[in-house]
Parts: C-alpha cells; structure tokens; sequence
C-alpha cells in the first residue's frame, strides 16, 4: 500500500542551474534523483519506481526469448582487459585502479571480457549451446564531460546480454532472437521509436541495430525513408554514387581573388554561386611507422575533398583503406609544410609535398568547381579533374546524407528526425572469442571458438529518453507503462469531510485489490499545490475526490494529456480506470 503521506515526495519549484535539457530538469524538480557528483545520481523514491518498471518489462521478454539472467562484478581483473587489448584502448573512460597489493582492475563500463571469460570456462561443447547471459547491473564510463542528467552520466544502469553460439549462421538467428525482443520491449515502454541501421563503434561487430527513441533534443540524427523501411545512423546512412557520367568543362581554370573569404559560404557568396558548386578541403594524417629512419612515426597526410554544403562523416572516413590504425587531423604546421599556407584555403592544386586525394563521389564528378588556391584570398574557379589536377587516388563516400537524398533501398528519398540512443545490438563474431582463446568441442571434438553477439539497454538513460519525448510546461507526461505510480486519488478536503476520506479510500482500496498501481494523496495540500505536484512527477492518471462531486454521485478524470476533467460516476470508477491504463 502506497500513501503519499508515508511516501517520499520532494518536488521543488526551480531546476538546478546546471539542467540543461527538459529530462534533468523535470527529474530534479519531481524528486526523482538528486547529484551527488558530476554524472553520479541518488535514485530517489519516485525515480526508482520508474527504473523498476523499466528492469521488470526487460527481464519478462528477455526471459521470455531464452535468456538466463545472472550477475557480473563491477570491479574486474584488468588482466581480463588486457587479453583484448582493451585495457589501453578505451582510453581515458575507462576506470583504471588498484588494490592495496598494486594489482590493477577496472570498474566496468560493459563486460564482453568477463563473460567471454566464464563461457570459456562453463560452455565445453557444442552441446551446450546456444546461451545466452544477461545482466542488469551497474556501470560506469568516465566521460570527459558528463551533462544532461542520466542522459549522459558516468555511472548508470544498462542490461547488457551476450549470445555464444556454434556457428555464425547460428549467431545471427540468435541475434534476430534478441532484435525482436528488444521490439517487444520498446513496444511495451509505450515510446514513439526506430530501429536504425549503425555502426558497431568500440565494442566491434558487424551487424547492428540501434534503438532510438524520437525526441527533438535527441543528440543523434536518425535517417529513414518515409516511403520504405529503411533507417540507420547519420554515421551509416550511404550517400549514394550520384547518376551519370562527370560534365564536360565549360570554364577555364582562373586564380580569382577572394579576399577574407576563408570559408565555402562565403565564397560561393561573393561569387554569386551556388554552395555545391565550391568544395572543402580537410587535411588528416594518419601516423605510420618510420623503419627506415628509426625516428618513430612518419604521418601520411591525406586530403578529402567534399562539397560546401556537406559535412565529413569521420565513422566513414575511419573504414578507407589506410585509416584502419586510426586518424587524426593534421596540425597547423604540417598544413603549411605541405600546403604552404594557413586553413581557409587550401584545396588540391599547386601543393608543396605530395598527399593522398579522397574525393567525396559527389566531389568526384563535379565539373567547373571552386576550390582555395593555397594563398591566402584567393580561390581557383573553373576546376576540372583531368584536366587542372589528377584523378584522385580514391573516391570514396565520406560524407553525411542529407533530406532528401536517394534513399539507399531505391525507394523514396531520405528525412532526418533526432533521437536518443537507448539500445543497441550488435553481431560480434569471433572479436572476442579469438584473442581469449575461449573455444568449445565441436561434433568432431574439434576446438571451435564461440560466435558472440552482444546487446545492450540504457536501463536508467530510458527514463530521461521518455520525459525528453513526453513532457509539456507542467511537467513529465509518463505512458502507462513506467510511470512512478499508474493513478494517483487526489481527495479535496478529506481532513473536514469524512465522505470524502472514505470514498477516497474505498476507491484507493479496489483499485489495489485490482492490481493497478495507486497512490493516495493524503498529506492534506491544498488543491493547487497537490494538482501541480502530481502533474509534475507526471502520474497518467489523476481522480479527483470533492464533497461537491460526491454529492451528485460523480468524482472527475483527467488523464495527464487532457486539457480537461471528465466526470465518472463514483459507481463504476474504478472499472472506468481500469478500462482507460494501456495494458
């Protein structure tokens, strides 16, 4: 039995100075978490309810696809670690300490490591398989700038499952497995969402699915054809190779003044030409060994040319061939050696030392385009390949789609809608399985190394995702669904008038024999304060108790969304609630 009274509820007027977006606002003004340190939440009463409901509509699917929950540590060897070569890999968010005795561990910010270690151990042959491990525990990443609330925090709760399978045809229906669970899930959150297409990122992979849910201050762009089912990542989404054959020259090659016009836009303005007509130039270097000199790492420098108005996508960039040790972007000095002048305008003719050309395909058969000349104000007009500058040394899509491109399926063009990440599952292969040499006994008794897959969701970055879509000026608006309390019995007057105590109670008292989750407001608060509380923590469903209403045999309804009350007889009140809550 849940009465306000006895309950924990500390709602305040003002956000802390530092919520920058409508989910830590509101979670901080409803009382559900409250700083401890930067990206470290206390999980109030209210806030906890909700994480529950989340755990609990996880647990029941993955249960129910064939999952075998267990638990992990969160402090973990880093020898562990260091047989993947995470340990130096993930960089500074990794948690790094030591024991009394100088032994280093990591807090774990996921747990490929360590149940690839325990499949090693437990999983001996084929027979045992497939498996599937899952977990809901507590994680922790040491993010540079941790913001947002449990947006983006350093430590937070994720479910995180791993799939062992004999085969990668085996793997991948177990990966399909756990995609249509997870729609399951999302389905039954009540949230508007996609699963999109991605990119598997660190954690490595090959086929992978994120599972955005749509809000506009969602930090991702999610691409999708309204037309088809496509949907992926801004960071996956190809552009496709333009139709047709490159145009013939039309202009001769001119060096044109431009002076103080360092950027795309505005040399496509003072020349009165359209932005897709210039092309920018990014300088990146990738760092290689130098044997024959001895001097440690020799960088190739790399030029990618796209069109004005596109934006470099650097997951893409990542995958050329040549980059697969990493990249970085060149420094000012290695842009002058190489360039003879400063950023601003650069482009690809007249350089003082050799690079490696990529062009965007766009870039690739543009004719008569606008590039810096490497001079300071000035740019060449009239560009043409061929014929002013070689061919590049490779084409290449690297750059973000944008509305209205082709999209990738051939059916429809491309929009773009911002969301926020909540799941992701990923198709792992032998990532893991390889370098810890965790294998199984095939039919032959051979050693055979395990097919992983791995799957993951925000448990407490879910919440905030859902208040960033469901929320207006009075507060959170919670589906059904994960909502702290599903009805809240709000009685006017209970201390002064025993009929309204009572039907209040009576309402309350069916509503739990019924199974649905009620909260009584008996702390006495004014009318306006109690209805402004309730319609900040975000509660769907309020009933209002009043002597006036009782005496006509009616109570009044407002779900969270309606503008306003509906009068229900306090006859069949409580069947009326339990017809209006999504099941």
């Amino acid at each position: 039995m849940t009465k306000a009274s006895r309950f924990f509820i500390s709602t305040l007027k003002e956000a802390p100075a530092d919520a920058e977006v409508a989910s830590h606002r509101l979670m901080t003004r409803a009382g559900m978490i409250k700083k401890l340190g930067a990206g470290v939440y206390t999980y109030l009463p209210l806030g906890l309810r909700v994480i529950r409901k989340v755990e609990r509509i996880v647990r029941e699917e993955m249960d129910r696809a064939g999952a075998v929950e267990l638990t992990m540590p969160v402090v973990q060897p880093a020898e562990l670690w260091q047989e993947t070569g995470r340990f130096v890999a993930m960089g500074p968010e990794l948690l790094r300490i030591q024991d009394r005795h100088g032994r280093d561990f990591v807090i774990q910010p996921t747990s490929e490591e360590v149940v690839t270690d325990l499949a090693r151990q437990e999983l001996r042959s084929y027979r045992q398989l497939p498996k599937n491990f899952y977990q809901i525990q507590t994680k922790f990443r040491d993010e540079r700038r941790p913001r947002f609330g449990l947006m983006r925090g350093r430590e937070f709760v994720m479910k995180d499952a791993y799939s062992f399978d004999r085969s990668p045809e085996a793997a991948q229906a177990s990966y399909q497995t756990m995609a249509a669970a997870y729609r399951r899930i999302f389905d039954r959150f009540g949230l508007s969402y996609r699963a999109v297409a991605a990119d598997s990122g660190a954690i490595g992979g090959d086929l992978s699915e994120e599972f955005q849910v749509i809000a506009a201050t969602g930090e991702d762009a999610i691409v999708y054809a309204p037309e088809s089912d496509y949907a992926a990542n801004i960071e996956k989404a190809e552009a496709l190779a333009p139709a047709g054959p490159r145009p013939a020259p039309a202009q001769a090659l001119e060096k044109t003044p431009t002076p103080g016009r360092s950027t795309c836009a505005s040399v496509a303005e003072l020349l009165s030409l359209p932005l897709a007509r210039t092309v920018k130039s990014l300088v990146l270097a990738t760092d290689q060994s130098d044997r024959d000199s001895g001097t440690g790492l020799l960088p190739q420098i790399w030029l990618l040319l796209l069109r004005g108005d596109h934006d470099l996508n650097e997951i893409k960039a990542g995958k050329l061939p040549g980059f697969e040790a990493g990249f970085r972007f060149a420094t000012v000095a290695e842009i002058e050696e190489y360039f003879g002048t400063k950023p601003g305008y650069l482009g690809p003719i007249g350089l003082r030392k050799p690079v490696k050309i990529v062009a965007d395909r766009e870039v690739a058969v543009l004719a008569d385009w606008v590039c810096g000349a490497n001079e300071a104000d000035f740019h060449f007009t009239g560009v043409n390949w061929g014929r002013d500058l070689a061919e590049p040394d490779l084409v290449a899509d690297i750059r973000n789609v944008v509305a209205g491109d082709a999209s990738p399926d051939g059916r429809g063009t491309l929009a773009i809608e911002r969301g926020i990440e909540v799941g992701h599952v990923f198709y792992l292969g032998t990532k893991y399985s390889k370098p810890m040499n965790a294998t199984f006994l095939d039919e032959a008794g051979k050693p055979r190394f395990f097919e992983m897959g791995c799957y993951g969701i925000g448990i407490t970055r879910l919440p905030a995702a859902a208040i960033e879509q469901n929320h207006d000026e009075r507060g959170i608006i919670w589906p059904d669904a994960i909502a702290p309390f599903t009805v809240v019995v709000c009685p006017i007057g209970a201390d002064r008038s025993p009929a309204v105590k009572e039907a209040a109670e009576s309402l309350y008292q069916q509503l739990l024999d019924s199974g649905v989750d009620v909260i009584l407001d008996d702390r006495g608060e004014r009318p306006g304060a109690m209805f402004a509380d309730w319609e900040l923590i975000g509660v769907p469903h309020r009933v209002v108790v009043g002597d006036r209403g009782l005496k006509e045999g009616q109570l009044e309804y407002q779900h969270r969304r309606d503008a306003e009350a509906t009068k229900i007889a306090v006859d069949g009140a409580a069947a009326f609630l339990k017809g209006r809550i999504a099941v």
